[in-house]
């Protein structure tokens, strides 16, 4: 078995513990039951209630190399309680042919960026399924001013998230907000088991982060619905945005608009756009928040300058 197939299996397995903890004999109509050693349901009543072999069932949490059907794993879905993203998730993890694999080292339209700065004075950017910032406008540049003027292989929302002083991170909703994107990038990281640059960039979060690395054990997946994202920004005060997304024609992208949630906002946004420049946060903010990925993070180039001291605000596509 390769390295790759080994930790998508052992993956998979954590999975489906952590979905099978979480269930209770209650939710499958099953008396609880005296002296559980362990929270939720047992291996051989998850067998039972999806139809399987307790053995078959023990090697797939085991991570052992044997095959899974899409009907056997839709049984095992629901006796878990899966939802969508979850259930995508365990088929991405078992290899099943659920979805057509999407091609790598694509590369951003040139047209993003005018539509990104047509949007101005909303906020925009786009992201790939590890957070990492591709493209942006102005109004996001100045918005979130230390995350773009990082290196282009250094803008990371997950990471500037987790890594900034608490004083510094701008997220009013921090419980709400912190565990979303990882259950996001849970979902993504199932596409890229294995893959050495995800596998470091996940290892490398969890060991600077102890808040990282328990959302990260819960297993939790999820899909990005849409939602309120509340800001305190240091010079305007609160500020709130609907975050919509659209998604381009490149694989594993999605565009983010920030639309004003309120007047309010919407006034701070016009005079947060009049201002000449903006800044960090603090020193503190910018030495904390760096890092490097391995090799390069960005499959998405264009022929664009890279760095925003100089880049007007047309010229931001990241590579």
């Amino acid at each position: 078995m390769s390295t790759h197939t080994a930790s998508r299996r052992t993956e998979l397995g954590a999975f489906l513990r952590s979905r099978r903890e979480r269930r209770t004999p209650e939710d499958v109509g099953l008396p609880p039951g005296l002296r559980r050693r362990t929270p939720g349901l047992r291996r051989e009543e998850v067998a039972m209630l999806a139809g399987v072999g307790v053995t078959w069932y023990t090697w797939l949490e085991q991570g052992r190399p044997i095959n899974a059907s899409v009907q056997v794993l839709d049984a095992v879905a629901r006796t878990l309680g899966l939802d969508a993203a979850e259930r995508t998730h365990l088929y991405r993890l078992a290899q099943v042919p659920w979805e057509i694999e999407a091609p790598s080292g694509t590369t951003l339209p040139v047209e993003i960026q005018e539509i990104l700065d047509n949007l101005v004075p909303n906020p925009a950017a786009v992201y790939n399924a590890r957070y990492d910032v591709l493209a942006w406008n102005e109004a996001y540049h100045k918005l979130f001013p230390g995350l773009v003027e990082q290196a282009a292989d250094e803008r990371n929302v997950i990471w500037a998230t987790f890594m900034s002083p608490d004083p510094c991170n701008p997220f009013l909703d921090r419980d709400f907000e912190e565990p979303r994107m990882v259950a996001e990038l849970q979902a993504s990281f199932a596409r890229h088991v294995g893959e050495p640059e995800w596998e470091s960039f996940v290892r490398r979060l969890a060991s600077s982060s102890p808040k990282f690395a328990r959302l990260w054990a819960r297993r939790e997946v999820g899909s990005g619905n849409r939602h309120v994202k509340r800001i305190m920004h240091k010079q305007l005060g609160r500020m709130e945005f609907a975050g919509t997304k659209l998604l381009p024609s490149v694989p594993e992208t999605r565009m983010m608009v920030y639309t004003p949630a309120d007047d309010v906002t919407r006034e701070r946004m016009a005079e947060l756009m009049a201002m000449t420049t903006t800044h960090w946060c603090c020193a503190r903010c910018r030495k904390k928040s760096s890092w490097s990925h391995p090799t390069s993070a960005l499959a998405m180039t264009t022929d664009r300058t890279d760095d925003p001291a100089t880049a007007g605000p047309t010229a931001r596509l990241s590579g």
